[in-house]
């Protein structure tokens, strides 16, 4: 889990779906393209792409780099110097792809994982060279379909995704690609439905993120992450029937070394 805020403060947590428990990884001063990052399919390394503007630096101010999960504490680094394109993700437990068509860009300043860098991979271009072309293809890969997209205008791209959920319902997901957004927004930013089995609408106007975990829901709203066992009759009305599994509003920054 990323918990960003301050602006340019980020916290990594590692959430143990089995329990629902959570254990703090570190803090970045500075900034983490979350949907430019990447999870191994086992859960022990973590791949993503980190800005800090201090772009005289052997990192160059903005780089790529793989970790032991939760952590951040590099094991592989890939400085990159600009925010174009960056980050990746992985093909496997033991190898993954960087987000760079151009990787002779990018600068190695050390591979320490053990892990292998497959150089032949190339990110799909249909879907632009930034946060998309790393957020997408991963949630196709992780079961979600893409339904739709469009543009409202040049500046606003819209890509609607969907996965089913138990009893028939549907989870929704609209990301959007656009400049000048609403306040409070990024300018990548994902909004979520429910569509029941008769194919009504609910929309959850404050969901940041939406999952299905198994037959459950988890969603992230106002720093908070919640399931739901059962979507139901009563997500028609509230949140009564969930639980709040963690509250992140009251996480401060602190330095944390990582046990490796």
């Amino acid at each position: 889990m990323f918990r960003r805020g301050p602006t340019r403060r980020v916290a990594t947590f590692g959430w143990d779906l089995s329990r629902d428990t959570f254990t703090l990884g570190q803090w970045q001063v500075g900034r983490i393209y979350e949907r430019r990052c990447d999870l191994s399919p086992d859960g022990k390394h973590l791949i993503y792409f980190a800005m800090d503007g201090q772009w005289d630096s052997a990192k160059q101010g903005a780089w790529t780099a793989v970790s032991r999960a939760p952590y951040l504490k590099a094991l592989d680094m890939y400085g990159k110097g600009d925010c174009w394109e960056g980050g990746g993700v992985f093909l496997s437990n033991q190898s993954y792809a960087v987000n760079d068509r151009y990787f002779a860009r990018d600068t190695v300043l050390y591979l320490n994982s053990g892990l292998q860098h497959d150089e032949s991979y190339r990110p799909e271009r249909k879907y632009g060279a930034e946060c998309a072309s790393v957020y997408y293809p991963r949630l196709i890969r992780d079961g979600w379909t893409l339904i739709q997209r469009h543009r409202h205008s040049q500046q606003h791209a819209v890509s609607v995704f969907e996965r089913p959920a138990p009893d028939g319902w549907t989870l929704r997901k609209t990301a959007h690609e656009q400049v000048s957004p609403p306040a409070g927004k990024g300018c990548y930013w994902d909004e979520h439905h429910l569509i029941d089995p008769s194919g009504q609408v609910e929309d959850r106007p404050d969901w940041q993120w939406a999952e299905l975990d198994g037959s459950s829901l988890v969603w992230a709203e106002h720093g908070c992450l919640y399931r739901a066992i059962s979507i139901g009759e009563s997500m028609r009305e509230s949140s009564n029937d969930a639980t709040l599994l963690r509250d992140f509003n009251a996480d401060v920054y602190s330095v944390v070394d990582a046990p490796y």
